[in-house]
């Protein structure tokens, strides 16, 4: 496989899995005019549900990370071994 093609399968990988992450959803913190309408209904309003806008999710002590860590060391370990393999792979080359 030539140098010219290689680049360019490269390239076309890179260009469809931005174009696939575009349709991620985002996570914005906005809350429907109805879910808000029906949270005053719901509830006497407390000193600190005054604020008016968007609120972020709760974080606390209740979350549990693990998984989230246990699976980005596991990718960066895959990734650091295709890397490695690569390496390994092409050989040295003197540098010029």
């Amino acid at each position: 496989m030539s140098v010219t093609r290689r680049t360019l399968l490269t390239a076309t990988a890179s260009g469809t899995l931005l174009a696939a992450l575009w349709f991620v959803p985002s996570a914005n913190a906005t809350v429907e005019a109805t879910a808000q309408q029906a949270d005053r209904d719901a509830a006497p309003a407390a000193a600190e549900d005054t604020a008016t806008g968007p609120q972020l999710a709760e974080t606390g002590p209740g979350v549990d990370t693990t998984p989230y860590l246990i699976g980005g060391t596991a990718l960066l370990g895959i990734g650091a071994g295709f890397v490695a393999y690569s390496v390994r792979r092409s050989g040295a080359r003197p540098v010029v």
